[in-house]
């Protein structure tokens, strides 16, 4: 059982129809309401919905005994002005499903109709719409939600659409996929004063500057390798913008970014550590604020051969590419909480559009090849 062309077609302008009404992470209450209301026409045995914020889980029972397969998609889109001059072009200012989220949820769709026609052999198929990929929140939100044991999946498996791959050609690897990271405020705090006399106060001028040599030097980037390690200055801010006062306070936000859960766990102790230091030397109060926090994601051998042999039968080629990835991808969490997981990263044309560009816009092509790739990984598994 295979998707046909009026599927491809009702598809397309569903996704187009999502493409309008972006919503940003934590946001998506519309969004997940018009996946629930598709799915009621491809009849899941059940919907849960508010999985973990706006979360739905599209559940599809053989009635027999068996493993539970998990697909995952994500519902949220980007803070970001679409540039775009098209008929289906964001209708919301300032916000754009420029990741193209908006193709892989109606990918999932595109699998919901094939499994109303034909249900697994046995165990369970689970569709996931997830909520708030974007900022890291939203994989551990849905595996924090008491209702996610009923659904607790023994393989799970998800795809990005890759601008710069060649349509129809796919990368995946076993191992490593994408990196793990986190974005962490350093606040300095001391006492303003008069600019004539900035000896009075306790800037932190001199401690951020030297806070972000140190930085800099503690994680360089460089090769993607077990030592890999970048801190990357996003944001800067210090004390008022006038001439006639000392700051008495600065803001340092950081990405940090390494290729294991173990290793952001000690870059970020690391961190801590020297900014610490640097505000005790100039008589500073200092503070952490933990934000995007994403794990690392990595693919499982056997569910990384489910994959590669879905796209062999789909007619895609693949290969590693340039995997693992600096980007991260909250993805990795459901293999982290138990699955066996795999991701895949889909060609979306060489010349295409970059993600997060303001003129990207999901390539409709994919749907029918995401579509074919997912329906081939749940019938090796559930039949």
């Amino acid at each position: 059982m295979t998707q046909n062309n009026a599927d491809t077609v009702e598809l397309t302008a569903f996704r187009r129809a999502l493409h309008q009404h972006p919503e940003i992470s934590g946001e998506e209450r519309e969004t997940a309401a018009r996946i629930v209301g598709a799915l009621r026409d491809w009849a899941p045995d059940q919907i849960l919905t508010g999985l973990g914020g706006h979360g739905v889980a599209a559940i599809y029972d053989s009635g027999n005994p068996g493993p539970t397969v998990m697909i995952r998609a994500e519902l949220d889109a980007l803070p970001i002005l679409e540039l775009n001059d098209l008929p289906h072009a964001s209708q919301t200012p300032g916000k754009g499903h420029l990741c193209g989220h908006d193709g892989h949820m109606t990918i999932l769709l595109g699998l919901a109709r094939i499994l109303s026609r034909a249900r697994p052999a046995m165990g369970r198929a689970v569709l996931m719409f997830q909520p708030a990929e974007e900022d890291g929140s939203g994989a551990a939100a849905v595996i924090a939600d008491a209702r996610y044991a009923q659904i607790a999946p023994d393989w799970a498996f998800a795809l990005h659409n890759m601008p710069g791959v060649k349509l129809g050609r796919a990368w995946l690897a076993e191992g490593a996929a994408n990196c793990a990271s986190l974005g962490l405020k350093i606040t300095l705090t001391g006492e303003t004063a008069h600019a004539s006399t900035p000896e009075t106060g306790r800037a932190p001028t001199s401690a951020l500057a030297r806070l972000i040599d140190r930085l800099q030097a503690l994680a360089p980037g460089g090769a993607l390798g077990p030592d890999f390690r970048l801190a990357t200055i996003t944001h800067l801010q210090m004390g008022a913008p006038a001439f006639g006062i000392a700051p008495g306070a600065a803001e340092l936000w950081v990405t940090l970014r390494t290729l294991t859960d173990e290793g952001l766990d000690v870059l970020l102790a690391e961190v801590k550590t020297c900014a610490q230091s640097e505000a005790e030397a100039a008589n500073l109060a200092v503070d952490f604020e933990i934000h995007d926090h994403f794990g690392a994601c990595d693919n499982h051998s056997e569910a990384t051969e489910i994959l590669s042999r879905a796209l062999d039968a789909s007619g895609i080629g693949h290969d590693a590419g340039d995997l693992p990835m600096r980007g991260s991808e909250d993805f990795g969490r459901f293999g982290t909480a138990g699955a066996k997981a795999a991701m895949l990263f889909l060609g979306a044309g060489e010349d295409h559009p970059a993600l997060h560009a303001q003129s990207y816009d999901f390539p409709d092509d994919l749907i029918p090849q995401g579509v074919a790739i997912f329906h081939h990984a749940v019938r090796q598994i559930l039949g």
